[in-house]
């Protein structure tokens, strides 16, 4: 649903311009706000509808698991849902923008079936790290996927039974 990345500014109220291509996706989708929580060093934006499912699986998880209790907290204790206004902006909360390090300028990365919003440092850091990582030839990771081999029908053989007269 959300692909590309975007280079935008902050307002001095904290609005951030979402890109024309993911308002359109949301409209068509008939979303008219986001739910924006704090992931990693930025901040991730659901659509309402992506955000109840990602709730549906949360939900699913081993209850008392430490790890699981850790992650719904900080996911859904740092939520909110975010209006978009009718130039196509959303306020970005002033803890969450400050928690991700974004002032004046923002990069927005689509990222499938939500889209993020990061500091330009902390995003140029992101890429470097992630590209050494894929360099690292230990991971035996083959980048891009190779194509797949297209499905043969099996060999053209003798139709019927095997023979019981014992030729060969």
């Amino acid at each position: 649903m959300f692909k590309g990345t975007y280079t935008h500014r902050v307002d001095g109220k904290g609005r951030l311009p979402v890109p024309a291509v993911f308002r359109r996706a949301l409209a068509e989708a008939g979303e008219s706000s986001v739910v924006v929580t704090l992931l990693d060093q930025c901040l991730a934006v659901w659509p309402p509808r992506e955000w109840a499912r990602l709730e549906e699986q949360l939900a699913l998880l081993p209850a008392f698991s430490r790890q699981v209790k850790a992650l719904t907290r900080l996911l859904v204790s740092r939520a909110a849902d975010c209006e978009i206004d009718v130039q196509g902006r959303i306020l970005l909360p002033p803890l969450l923008r400050r928690s991700a390090g974004i002032g004046r300028e923002a990069v927005v990365v689509g990222v499938l079936n939500r889209f993020e919003v990061w500091a330009p440092e902390t995003w140029s850091s992101f890429l470097q790290e992630s590209e050494r990582l894929l360099d690292d030839v230990s991971l035996d990771v083959q980048w891009p996927l190779p194509p797949a081999s297209p499905v043969r029908p099996p060999p053209a053989g003798p139709v019927g039974p095997p023979s019981s007269t014992g030729e060969t």
